[in-house]
């Protein structure tokens, strides 16, 4: 249930209607919005007294969401959402191109990366300082090292920087280093980690699963934002098919079907997508034609040596070429870089 204010409406008005919500045992989160206010009622609708708060003063309406996640669902925010992070805005006119290496292996090597992608127009700095591997022996990342390694180049190029976490212990120490955090496929469903990302109110990459369901990635969503996090930003990856040639299998209509679904921007990763490397250009422009709101790519100087993700790695030379071609693509869809 959401309840829409009246523009006008007063923070008295507001709190009495939190107050009638508390009354009835439900939880509710205050929503961001371009011009009226909009408080959602969580727990058993059926236990609110619906009639006394049409009535009470500064009420608007009262919305029923048709869809299971009715927190980012696009029915009460159709102008769709920016997330803002120091001056750089996801969501808007402007693509958000977020690239570095998938993980930080050293100071040196982080300052070059960054660099280059800043140069080529690059305007948040991704790397891992912890790794999900398959195998437990391989490089896992630096852990704390990474993290302030980050927080020292980020600071120094003048970057954002976005990181993923994956467990809920590591959330607190992530929020400390970087602006972002990212919660990557695999963790899509880890609910204590969502919860917890939630409650860090920090912005976040949420990573589709490559075995979710529109609906079930969009319920991930709701764990995120139902803890008052509206900070969200989504992410198509790719998902499991029988195709074994690459690594997944980009699933283009996610762009458009969730820009209808969901009021939360969306980026794509076709580094992760395609498992490529001579592949990504091709599934970037893609997805800026799809209507993506920006994208995460994974790039190195040397990225035959990268120590995690080679094969899918570009060169941050072929990186530069790449943005040129992505201005371009966005000038025919109305975006800008």
């Amino acid at each position: 249930m959401i309840i829409i204010m009246e523009s006008s409406a007063n923070e008295a008005q507001i709190k009495e209607v939190i107050a009638e919500i508390r009354d009835a045992g439900l939880k509710e989160i205050r929503l961001s919005g371009a011009a009226k206010v909009a408080i959602a009622a969580i727990g058993r609708e059926q236990d609110l007294n619906q009639e006394r708060i049409k009535g009470l003063e500064g009420v608007e309406k009262l919305m029923e969401i048709q869809e299971p996640y009715e927190l980012v669902s696009r029915e009460h925010r159709p102008e769709g959402s920016i997330i803002r992070i120091k001056g750089v805005e996801i969501g808007g006119k402007a693509l958000t191109i977020m690239a570095g290496p998938c993980s930080v292996e050293s100071e040196d090597q982080f300052r070059r990366i960054a660099l280059e992608v800043k140069a080529a127009g690059a305007t948040i700095l991704r790397g891992g300082s912890f790794k999900w591997r398959t195998s437990p022996h391989a490089f896992q990342g630096l852990g704390l090292e990474g993290l302030m390694i980050t927080k020292k180049i980020k600071e120094e190029v003048g970057l954002l920087s976005a990181t993923e976490v994956l467990d809920p212990r590591q959330v607190e120490a992530v929020c400390q280093y970087s602006d972002i955090l990212q919660v990557g496929t695999v963790s899509m469903q880890n609910y204590p980690l969502l919860r917890e990302v939630g409650k860090s109110k920090m912005p976040v990459i949420l990573k589709r699963g490559k075995w979710a369901t529109y609906n079930e990635y969009l319920l991930a969503a709701e764990y995120i934002m139902a803890e008052g996090n509206e900070n969200i930003i989504l992410c198509e990856r790719g998902i499991r098919t029988f195709v074994t040639e690459t690594r997944s299998t980009i699933d283009i209509n996610a762009i458009p079907y969730l820009k209808e679904k969901t009021h939360l921007p969306i980026i794509g990763d076709p580094s992760h997508g395609t498992g490529m490397r001579h592949l990504v250009p091709a599934i970037s422009r893609a997805f800026i034609a799809a209507g993506a709101d920006g994208l995460i790519i994974e790039t190195h100087y040397d990225p035959e040596h990268a120590k995690t993700d080679a094969d899918q790695t570009i060169s941050t030379e072929a990186f530069a070429i790449l943005m040129g071609e992505i201005e371009k693509i966005g000038g025919a869809v109305g975006r800008t870089i």
